[in-house]
């Protein structure tokens, strides 16, 4: 049986300890050496990367997030047992786990430590699908001969760097498709290492719940709730063609993933399907020179990630959350594709208009979809409005002082409301 010291990374025939080092940190498993579509996911990364750069938060329970009235970003797993979860309201929080750390999130340092790890990535293949700072799919398909080594021994070469040059740990699922990948991921953080073979899909999944499919939410599963599905074997029982006509195309994918089938590549090049920005406030407010600041720097954050990915967005859409926690969401799609802050705002603030009286808020969102090429944004010209041409004109020259003296340089009078 192909087994591999998750320590020390030495390959060897099974045993329940490692041949060279000792560690009983062994993975086996019959093919292990044969698949080669990995998921890899960091553990608690963003609190992990708090406690290695502050080392005296290492044993105290740590949240990522900020304000009375926030949600949790991320928890370190110590929280976690006592039942903390990512976007969970800080004083539920609290009320779990009354000796937490709160730490302001720090997205740069978040970003640079993604970076690193992103390099270490490519050292094995090119082929890496992102989707977030702290996890990606990676396809490792005819790199043994490159590497002399099969994909496994390389991934535990990945983590093992990682927790060696970085202080970071992550968890690897390794399989036959995504689908899989990212399923084993989760089976064992952290500092996981697990396997999902094809010859074992179907038994491995004919019990579990439904909720492992990845992209299915909350409404989802109600939906699925109630037409009677609740685990894999309950997908089964359908024919291909009731789930389409029940579920639509994702009816189509869920017969495949029941039978343990996804076709989809791991593709570096996924394209962005929106740009959003949003905050939760300290206190509830239903004042509209407030909410217009606060509207005006997320037309702001989501315009300059945008213009920094060189896209545009042909639909606008505003998100609400009232004090009782219900949403409001309202959209509009726009004659042509755009890439600006002023048209963005102009935009969401219309639709603000629409249902400011069924305020206070607790939450404020604006973003940007249906995004296509930058080339493709059209003018601000407008004959209803004649001064929208202007305003682009000087939002660019805006972002030419901005990018020179810094983003605070230069800022419009609305920001600091």
């Amino acid at each position: 049986m192909p087994a591999l010291c998750r320590d020390c990374t030495t390959a060897f025939d099974a045993g329940s300890r490692c041949p060279n080092c000792g560690s009983p940190r062994v993975i086996s498993h019959p093919e292990l050496f044969s698949l080669s579509i990995a998921h890899m996911d960091c553990d608690a990364f963003y609190a992990s990367v708090e406690k290695r750069d502050n080392p005296e938060l290492e044993d105290k329970p740590v949240i990522i997030g900020g304000g009375r009235r926030g949600v949790v970003s991320t928890a370190c797993y110590i929280a976690r047992i006592r039942g903390v979860r990512s976007a969970m309201p800080t004083y539920q929080a609290l009320k779990l786990c009354p000796d937490a750390v709160f730490v302001k999130p720090r997205m740069e340092a978040y970003a640079k430590a993604s970076r690193q790890i992103r390099a270490m990535m490519e050292d094995l293949t090119p082929a890496i699908q992102p989707l977030s700072l702290d996890e990606a799919f990676l396809d490792l398909s005819g790199t043994e001969r490159l590497h002399g080594a099969p994909p496994a021994v390389m991934l535990g070469r990945l983590v093992r760097r990682m927790k060696t040059e970085l202080g970071l740990t992550g968890s690897i699922g390794l399989s036959h498709n995504k689908f899989l990948a990212k399923v084993a991921s989760d089976l064992e953080k952290p500092r996981g290492f697990s396997v999902i073979g094809k010859a074992e899909t179907a038994d491995f999944l004919r019990d579990k719940p439904v909720r492992l499919i990845w992209g299915v939410g909350h409404a989802g599963q109600e939906a699925l709730e109630k037409a009677g599905i609740r685990t894999f074997s309950d997908l089964l029982r359908w024919d291909q063609a009731d789930l389409t006509a029940r579920f639509g195309s994702m009816g189509t994918r869920l017969w495949h993933l029941a039978r343990g089938e996804d076709r989809r590549p791991v593709s570096a090049h996924e394209p962005i399907k929106s740009i959003s920005n949003e905050t939760t406030f300290n206190e509830d407010t239903a004042n509209p020179d407030v909410l217009d600041g606060h509207l005006w720097r997320m037309a702001e954050k989501v315009a300059d990630r945008a213009k920094a990915k060189d896209l545009a967005g042909r639909v606008v859409t505003l998100k609400l959350k009232r004090a009782n926690h219900s949403q409001l969401s309202r959209q509009t799609g726009l004659r042509e594709p755009t890439q600006t802050a002023d048209t963005v705002y102009r935009t969401a603030r219309a639709l603000f208009d629409q249902v400011s009286g069924e305020g206070p808020f607790r939450l404020l969102g604006c973003g940007l979809s249906h995004l296509v090429p930058a080339h493709q944004a059209g003018s601000a010209g407008d004959l209803l409005d004649p001064g929208a041409e202007q305003r682009e004109r000087a939002e660019r020259a805006t972002d030419k002082i901005r990018e020179r003296f810094g983003a605070d340089a230069i800022l419009k009078g609305r920001a600091l409301r």
